[in-house]
């Protein structure tokens, strides 16, 4: 496996998918651990598994099904991930950001992403949708940022600034559609870590003290290679668990699915709620 991402590798992937649609989606969805039953939604719907796309890195997790499907959702055009790669799964985080730059390379210009995530803060509860206003990429911090490598500068500049990754005017257009549908979402900071161990109840304090309120191990590199080429950027996490500070509880991947059941109904609410504004 290369180390690097060339633009050749990305081309070769948007020339496969472009042999299987002829659709050309705007907006692209990536779905997290129990909420790939959003993309049922979609109708009529091209599926394309990830193993026909060269250089696309496979999912092996429970709960992601590892294809693409784009077709109409709320008169748009959508290009749906149901489900992604991870950098616990052994991939180099470039090849972690890889599908975003081939959705860039076929026209995607909004990016919704959602995860599943553990709750930091201790006043949120399980089912519960927060919207992500920024985020602490610890691991990116550590070396393990997805744009390390040579530049590629078709998508954007060697140093491309995150002050704002998450868009403030789609968090407002969120808003209003979790109001819409009798939701109220919290709003708040997502960290990721490399996983794929869950964290020990002194990371958990350790997040909670430096103003983390959810916790998961993905979305973050897929942000910051979306903000890298100026794309704009609406972050859900689905809280799957309560804060677990003091170790009176075991946090277990079932329980992460379990929790997608009550949370996909939110989710879809509010992603088409937002879809249908754009």
């Amino acid at each position: 496996m290369s180390e690097f991402v060339t633009l050749k590798m990305i081309d070769e992937a948007v020339t496969a998918i472009n042999s299987f649609t002829k659709k050309k989606p705007k907006i692209g969805l990536i779905l997290g651990s129990g909420l790939g039953d959003l993309a049922n939604s979609v109708s009529p719907a091209d599926y394309i598994h990830y193993s026909k796309i060269p250089n696309w890195p496979q999912t092996t997790i429970q709960g992601h099904k590892g294809r693409l499907v784009i077709g109409d959702l709320e008169d748009q055009s959508v290009m749906i991930m149901q489900g992604r790669a991870h950098y616990y799964e052994g991939y180099p985080m470039v090849k972690v950001g890889f599908p975003v730059r081939v959705m860039i390379r076929l026209g995607v210009e909004v990016l919704i992403v959602t995860n599943a995530a553990g709750a930091v803060n201790p006043d949120y509860e399980p089912g519960e949708v927060m919207l992500i206003n920024d985020h602490i990429s610890l691991i990116a911090m550590a070396g393990l940022n997805p744009l390390r490598g040579p530049n590629i500068d078709e998508f954007g500049e060697r140093f491309p600034d995150m002050s704002q990754p998450y868009d403030h005017k789609l968090i407002e257009v969120a808003k209003e559609a979790a109001k819409e549908n009798g939701i109220t979402p919290q709003e708040g900071v997502y960290i990721c870590l490399a996983g794929p161990s869950f964290e020990s109840p002194a990371d958990l304090r350790f997040m909670h003290g430096i103003g983390v309120d959810a916790v998961g191990m993905s979305t973050v590199p897929e942000v910051i290679t979306a903000r890298h080429a100026n794309l704009r950027v609406l972050g859900l996490s689905g809280i799957s668990n309560k804060a677990n500070l003091d170790g009176s509880t075991v946090t277990t991947h079932e329980e992460v699915l379990e929790a997608g059941k009550i949370l996909v109904p939110k989710m879809e609410a509010i992603i088409r709620g937002v879809i249908k504004r754009l």
